[in-house]
């Protein structure tokens, strides 16, 4: 079985987000969404809200789970035999920081191999840091992230 790892923060889960978990669902036979704990930082969603939207938002893909991580990408993908991380690329100011990760990671684990799949082109632009700041001030981020985040953002008086 092949097995691969979607790590991030997905703060919010985005429509790009979603556009490369359908595509690499099609690729391997599970694909587990690790959505990343960062104590640096504050969530914009909290944790546990965060995981029950990406899980209400791919409830249409069957080989898809979530769950959530802390520590080294590596670690968890080791623990959950994964073989192959999944990341996404925009533009090329992605790819150096992409291209440092792959070289630590294969230093770390070297059976660990990484998968980069281009952003389809209507979602080139799009982040989730430049969706929390629109919602920040109010603008619609409806177009950005999937019904039910845009739901649950919109009942919190975000936009």
């Amino acid at each position: 079985m092949r097995v691969a790892l979607y790590p991030g923060s997905f703060d919010p889960i985005t429509l790009g987000h979603m556009d490369i978990l359908e595509r690499a669902s099609k690729l391997f036979d599970r694909v587990i969404i690790a959505v990343a704990t960062n104590s640096n930082k504050k969530p914009f969603i909290a944790l546990a809200k965060r995981l029950e939207l990406i899980k209400e938002a791919t409830q249409h893909l069957s080989n898809v789970e979530v769950s959530h991580f802390e520590g080294l990408t590596v670690q968890f993908a080791k623990s959950h035999q994964a073989s192959v991380l999944i990341r996404g690329l925009r533009a090329i100011s992605d790819f150096e920081h992409e291209f440092q990760m792959f070289h630590m990671n294969q230093v770390l684990e070297a059976s660990l191999d990484t998968v980069m799949l281009m952003a389809s082109t209507p979602f080139q632009f799009l982040s989730s840091s430049l969706v929390r700041e629109v919602a920040r001030f109010q603008g619609d981020i409806r177009h950005t992230v999937p019904e039910n985040v845009a739901t649950y953002l919109e009942k919190q008086h975000v936009f």
